[in-house]
């Protein structure tokens, strides 16, 4: 099968609001730790907005998607495995992406169990679109998705209402202390695959920013990354309120894992990764042949 298409196309239009020359920029990002890590920035005020009115939008990654469906914010972050159902309406940024480089969601059960005992079996998974579901369904054999709320997911596992699930954010660090089986880790999975990072979460802008608005809101997205990662501990202290719980060890320890270089840019391995992720997904008909993956540089 055909690689999908990749290209580097620029946004336009105008349908945004405008205050003189202030552009309101709704920055949808999911309360996890390392999202609020590279938008610390701009709370703090320690980058310059060029102007521009930034307004963070907190949802969870499931409901990010489907409002991404809607172009409901002119930048959302969002499912890798969403982006292919709305490259129409938006372009990824080159950066603000969470790739796993060797790890990822991982798949858990209340005993040991391969993943060939998983077929016809219940598997709860966080959402519809997200970037685990489908690569769950890549790795193992044809299940029975029970779509849940990701901090459900736990709790579906070891009541028994399912036979596994699939946990992501900082649930891909604490299913040990829960005593659950690691059935695969995704991302090792796929590193083992395709010898590519996993892109897990991807940060898009909407087509219909003007050109040159565009352009700037991406250099402030960008900077803040930076002011984050060499403001490191005023960061994390930040991002430490997203962590539902989590000490400060696993917090610094999952930032790290999903704010890094390849946050700062896909790179190559990314940009290759996002394509396979797409040829992958074309393959098993979650996405239409005719997707378009561009990058809005």
């Amino acid at each position: 099968m055909a690689a999908p298409k990749l290209s580097t196309r620029r946004a336009s239009g105008g349908a945004n609001e405008r205050r003189g020359e202030q552009l309101r920029v709704r920055v949808g990002h999911s309360p996890d730790p390392d999202d609020a890590f590279m938008y610390w920035a701009i709370a703090a005020g320690r980058v310059d907005t060029r102007g521009h009115e930034f307004e963070p939008v907190v949802a969870d990654i499931e409901t990010l998607n489907g409002w991404a469906l809607e172009g409901r914010l002119e930048v959302t972050a969002l499912s890798a495995g969403a982006y292919p159902h709305v490259h129409g309406q938006y372009a990824l940024l080159p950066h603000g992406a969470s790739l796993g480089d060797g790890y990822g969601p991982v798949v858990v059960a209340r005993e040991p169990v391969e993943a060939a005992a998983l077929a016809g079996c219940r598997v709860a998974v966080p959402g519809r679109l997200t970037t685990a579901y489908l690569v769950a369904r890549l790795a193992l054999p044809p299940f029975d998705a029970v779509f849940t709320p990701f901090d459900a997911i736990f709790d579906a596992v070891t009541s028994g209402e399912v036979d596994a699930g699939v946990v992501i954010h900082e649930g891909q660090l604490g299913w040990q202390e829960l005593g659950l089986s690691r059935v695969v880790d995704l991302g090792a999975w796929w590193l083992q695959e395709t010898g590519l990072p996993l892109p897990l979460g991807a940060v898009a802008i909407r087509r219909d920013v003007p050109e040159d608005a565009a352009r700037e809101v991406s250099a402030v997205l960008r900077e803040a990354i930076d002011a984050a990662l060499e403001h490191r501990a005023d960061a994390l202290a930040y991002a430490h309120r997203f962590g539902r719980g989590i000490d400060e060890a696993t917090n610094d320890q999952f930032v790290g894992m999903y704010v890094n270089e390849l946050t700062r840019d896909y790179g190559p391995r990314g940009r290759d990764g996002v394509a396979e992720l797409v040829r992958r997904g074309v393959a098993i008909g979650a996405f239409d042949p005719s997707v378009e993956v561009s990058f809005a540089d």
